[in-house]
């Protein structure tokens, strides 16, 4: 079993949900590898969106580059469908002027088939979500 990065749309995540939807900015970006593409909120919070896995994997690492992002909750199912999440991670983030927030979040192995991102607040009207990244393992099936 290798490291990967199940949030990418090339190791099989879908993005299944996302509260708001921009045309020129869809919330698919955030599982593209680029941080130069992103997902764009359309104001009020709390935002959230959830990517789900093509199978459970077990992680170590969350990790988002955003910006504009004041409060944000991340939270893990391992259902069959996007239901039942419990809470991994909240925090609040530094306002860093100009650049991307980045994060990572080392969290013990959990596992997981589908992850929520709550945006709960934000240091403005607006923010984006330019990349998601959860670095673990699954088994071979």
């Amino acid at each position: 079993m290798r490291a990967a990065d199940w949030c990418l749309s090339a190791a099989g995540a879908a993005l299944v949900m996302a509260t708001s939807s921009d045309t020129e900015h869809p919330a698919r970006n955030v599982a593209d590898g680029s941080s130069d593409t992103f997902w764009t909120t359309t104001g009020m919070f709390p935002q959230e969106f959830i990517i789900g896995f093509p199978k459970r994997v077990t992680i170590s690492k969350v990790g988002i580059q955003c910006y504009l992002v004041r409060s944000l909750r991340i939270e893990r199912s391992v259902s069959k469908d996007p239901v039942d999440f419990k809470e991994c991670v909240e925090k609040d983030l530094q306002h860093t002027e100009g650049q991307l927030q980045m994060e990572e979040f080392p969290l013990p192995d959990f596992q997981a088939t589908y992850l929520r991102f709550i945006i709960k607040s934000a240091f403005d009207h607006f923010v984006s979500v330019h990349r998601v990244m959860a670095e673990g393992t699954a088994e071979d099936t």
